[in-house]
């Protein structure tokens, strides 16, 4: 059969991901792209080889990797090429990517520290701003002056508590398109770590699809939790910042599955989860219809991922925040990929607190604050 040829703009529009005919060929110009056959009116002609290695460049830069490590990357399908001298490339770009992302967020901090004032220190921010505007930074004095401003504006927070919800209007992004209890449950994980950048990297599954039938997380877990469901957090110190005046109400049972108390670290959950296999057994035992609150240790999401992918467990929800490098991204994109309400963190943001904070917001939703310790007896 023969070989059906592409146009350079054939090529763009097959591949998509916002390539252009004029990117095309400065990727030939560099090597990138390898030269390819010509037409009789000197046109490119491309091949569907050519399709597959363009759309791995895409992938590739959208991840962030410079076209130099791309060129490295593909230069064989030979693991041995990948050789310590990319390693160290790849390495000075993570490094300095760092310092970027640093400089943002010292530029960030500032920001939040004229944006997030509540009502009662707009006064204050007013007269400060005008005195950034006649700020003379050249010398040491003009330094002094800007330490001055910040002393300023920080004397009119000793005056009155902190309104967390006037802060957060100024800051949150634009929310109107998600429900009341999404945007209360992504402002309370943002006042959770003071990031306000953790609100594109949260995921959470919305209405069913046709093809995995999955529910939205929220509705799911509400009906899950009106129905007493059981909670499992993964360690002690997740279970301890669960609200359980508010789940005692709801009559909602609580499972530790790594039942060690000395565990106060990812590492020392993921270490306890290799040594123990207690948990497996706790893990078999669930209910169906539970709600799983993960934040601690990777391997204890991807092994209940397996255990849902083999219909041995049928949770209502799956809160997946665990904290790591290499096995938490790819605990969570699994959890992603699977067919069942979830909550999640991507990459390596995480960790218990957000984890217990996510679940909290979804009980707080159904049920007011009960003025009683009943959950102690």
């Amino acid at each position: 059969m023969a070989e059906q040829y592409l146009t350079i703009k054939e090529l763009t529009d097959t591949v998509r991901g916002d390539i252009t005919p004029r990117m095309v060929r400065h990727y030939h110009q560099i090597g990138l792209l390898p030269q390819v056959l010509r037409s009789e009116s000197n046109y490119r002609l491309y091949t569907h080889v050519d399709v597959q290695r363009l759309r791995r460049i895409v992938a590739l830069k959208q991840q962030g990797f410079q076209l130099s490590h791309i060129q490295n990357l593909l230069k064989s399908n030979d693991l041995a090429t990948i050789n310590d001298t990319l390693i160290t490339q790849l390495q000075q770009q993570y490094r300095f990517v760092m310092q970027q992302l640093t400089r943002l967020r010292q530029t960030a901090s500032a920001l939040e520290g004229l944006l997030g004032r509540d009502y009662q220190c707009q006064n204050v921010q007013a007269e400060e701003l005008a005195q950034l505007r006649r700020l003379e930074v050249e010398t040491t004095d003009g330094l002094q002056q800007l330490e001055k401003l910040w002393d300023g504006l920080d004397a009119a927070t000793h005056a009155h508590p902190e309104k967390f919800t006037e802060s957060l209007q100024q800051l949150l992004p634009d929310l109107s398109d998600r429900s009341e209890i999404e945007v209360d449950l992504l402002s309370k994980l943002v006042l959770a770590c003071g990031d306000v950048s953790l609100i594109p990297f949260v995921r959470l599954s919305k209405d069913a699809k046709p093809v995995t039938g999955r529910a939205c997380a929220i509705a799911a877990s509400r009906d899950a939790l009106k129905a007493g469901c059981q909670i499992v957090g993964d360690v002690p110190a997740i279970v301890a910042a669960f609200d359980c005046t508010r789940l005692a109400h709801l009559k909602c049972s609580i499972v530790t599955l790594i039942e060690d108390p000395h565990i106060t670290s990812a590492a020392d959950a993921e270490q306890a989860f290799w040594s123990n296999n207690l948990w497996k057994e706790r893990l078999q035992q669930l209910k169906p219809g539970c709600i799983l609150v993960i934040g601690y240790a990777p391997s204890v999401l991807m092994s209940i991922c397996a255990a849902i992918e083999q219909g041995e467990i049928q949770p209502a929800l799956v809160i997946g925040m665990p904290i790591g490098f290499s096995h938490a991204p790819a605990a969570k994109r699994w959890l992603i990929r699977l067919s069942i309400p979830y909550i999640t963190i991507e990459g390596t943001l995480g960790g218990g607190l957000l984890a217990a904070v996510a679940l909290n917001a979804l009980v707080e939703s159904l049920i007011e604050k009960p003025n009683c310790h009943c959950y102690l007896s």
